[in-house]
């Protein structure tokens, strides 16, 4: 037994919290991450109580998620706009979703995301538009080249 809480993830101290913040940090930013499966599993419990801290948002609370997200922007999207989405629900924000291995070392990857993404836009919801068929050209009917005339230099 090593004494430490969580995945060592081959890492020190120091090395590993940065790690860890730096996923919390890009998975605040664009909601959904590719990572392998032994740092998600590690992140999962940092990233769910930031989130949780986020949606209490007391002055104390901000303070605490500022210790580890550097990033002031990344703090107001998550006290803002991510918190807000999770208020009824008591925790399990986050999802795993494996994609095989990799390809370099066959490590098992995840895709880490948001269970509650931001809705679409407006635009995106309409009724898609119906585009005509696409008229088929075969090879016979479109138009020969004649071939260049090749000028003789003198």
């Amino acid at each position: 037994m090593s004494g430490i809480f969580g995945k060592k993830l081959n890492r020190d101290t120091g090395q590993r919290q940065a790690l860890l913040k730096g996923l919390a940090g890009a998975l605040i930013r664009s909601e959904s991450i590719e990572t392998t499966e032994a740092k998600a599993k590690a992140a999962v419990g940092l990233i769910e109580k930031l989130i949780t801290q986020a949606k209490r948002a007391r002055l104390n609370d901000i303070r605490q998620i500022e210790a580890v997200i550097l990033d002031r922007s990344l703090v107001e999207k998550l006290v803002h706009q991510i918190a807000p989405r999770f208020q009824d629900r008591p925790g399990g924000y986050l999802r795993l979703i494996k994609l095989g291995n990799r390809a370099g070392d066959n490590a098992p990857m995840v895709r880490m995301e948001l269970v509650e993404r931001p809705e679409a836009p407006l635009a995106e919801t309409t009724a898609p538009k119906k585009s005509s068929p696409k008229k088929v050209v075969s090879k016979s009917a479109a138009p020969k080249r004649s071939p260049q005339p090749v000028i003789k230099s003198k």
